[in-house]
């Protein structure tokens, strides 16, 4: 299978079809999912359908039957078709603003080891800042502790209310924390007694496109806008869910950096991400954290051979687009339909328990926020990880649950339930969920008990 996707045409447009993928083959496509689960969590993990594993296999074999011939004759030139393929997808100006990589964390790593190297050698000061949304991921975090903080860089949270009403509530925040990030330091002589007022300067900002936990679309063409009016150097969008779940375009976002996974609502096998560098004298300096021959000619060349390694999930990206493209509108009808059936279901959860959804619809994409019912008492992260748990181990019912908050009174929600939405799941799944969390309540089941 892998053989028909070497030579065929990698251009993107939607070809007339006389029909489309049936209910009956997509159930054959992921008749590997375990079917006693509704399976509402497609945001951590994404999904693989049969026909695209089928294509890794084939590169696999290819690769284990004659390992020179592949790495002389064919990984090359077919990672930069599917360079080529993303390019188009997201809009970037050239193939070279594209590399792929295993996944989000490291293009993270990439874009923060270049921010390191900058304090350390004094092209940032000590106390200039990197801009950081509250909701990032966890590990995006720690990555800035670990690149950043250790480098002697300030750090700056950008608070993001939760639940949410519009953009600007995000949009107000982050110009606060703009102004933080430029406020005046006392520094200066101690010993004379003098002190010169420095100001600090915003470095870098890592913005989400769409945060994970609580999941919320960012107005990140706004926040990129902003960036660039108040001097901040270099921006970061960390784009781990975008691609596949909603628009995606380099030139409208307009950030120095850009990264997504494709293993989540792109259909690809794990793991297989791409970061976008826009071409600038910024991008020269990135290099990959996996040091090998091709150090120095570039981070798509050098991402391209990281040592002797499984390359397939990167590989496959023609046999992704192939699948999309047997539902009507390919990938931004799959990626509307998503919405709206999430959106819909996300309406008939909160009706039945009184509650309401995280954010306005058109701040959600492929995810939804979902209010659980105040009685269940959720009060901490582990009462978030126990109910979890007992939807999965006793009711077949997969979904993260998010705890907000200490509650304002004992009516008010406490935990959101982020529900997803792919072309595998069926309304049985989210009526499940509801019929699952309405036994709880009838047993009188509450996440504090022990």
């Amino acid at each position: 299978m892998a053989d028909q996707h070497q030579n065929g045409d990698t251009h993107l447009s939607k070809r007339t079809k006389l029909s489309y993928i049936t209910d009956e083959e997509i159930e054959a496509e992921f008749s590997h999912h375990d079917p006693e689960v509704a399976r509402l969590n497609n945001g951590a993990f994404g999904c693989c359908p049969a026909s695209v594993l089928a294509a890794q296999r084939q590169w696999q074999l290819k690769n284990l039957r004659q390992p020179d011939h592949f790495y002389f004759n064919d990984l090359k030139s077919n990672l930069l078709r599917s360079r080529s393929i993303i390019k188009e997808l997201v809009n970037a100006e050239h193939v070279d603003e594209i590399s792929l990589v295993d996944n989000a964390s490291t293009a993270t790593a990439i874009v923060l080891q270049q921010a390191s190297w900058a304090f350390h050698d004094g092209t940032f000061g000590k106390g200039d800042a990197v801009l950081v949304l509250h909701h990032a991921y966890g590990a995006v975090k720690k990555a800035l502790e670990a690149y950043v903080a250790r480098a002697g860089g300030a750090i700056i949270e950008v608070p993001l209310p939760f639940p949410l009403t519009s953009e600007n509530d995000v949009v107000r925040e982050f110009r606060k924390a703009v102004e933080i990030g430029k406020s005046e330091s006392q520094g200066g002589d101690e010993e004379n007694g003098t002190a010169n007022r420095t100001r600090n300067r915003i470095r870098l900002a890592v913005i989400d496109h769409v945060t994970s936990m609580p999941s919320v679309v960012i107005p990140v063409k706004e926040l990129v806008s902003i960036c660039r009016e108040e001097g901040v150097d270099q921006v970061f969008v960390d784009a781990a869910h975008a691609i596949g779940c909603t628009r995606v375009d380099m030139q409208e976002i307009g950030a120095d950096f850009y990264t997504s996974n494709l293993h989540k609502w792109f259909f690809c096998p794990p793991s297989v991400a791409f970061l976008y560098a826009r071409r600038s004298s910024k991008s020269r300096d990135l290099h990959h954290p996996v040091v090998s021959h091709e150090y120095g000619n570039g981070i798509a060349v050098e991402s391209s051979w990281a040592g002797n390694r499984d390359y397939s999930a990167q590989l496959v990206v023609p046999a992704a687009v192939d699948f999309v493209n047997r539902f009507e509108g390919g990938i931004e009808g799959i990626r509307k339909r998503n919405h709206d059936v999430v959106v819909e279901m996300g309406n008939m959860l909160v009706e039945a328990w009184g509650t309401h959804l995280g954010c306005p619809p058109h701040m959600s994409a492929s995810m939804v926020m979902v209010g659980l019912p105040p009685s269940l008492g959720i009060s901490s992260d582990s009462d978030a990880l126990k109910l979890r748990t007992r939807l999965r181990d006793h009711f077949g019912v997969e979904v993260p649950i998010f705890f907000r908050g200490p509650a304002d009174d004992h009516r008010s929600v406490t935990a959101y339930a982020r529900i997803s939405r792919q072309v595998y799941n069926k309304v049985a799944d989210y009526y499940k969920f509801r019929d699952a969390v309405n036994q709880l309540l009838q047993d009188g089941f509450t996440s504090t008990a022990s």
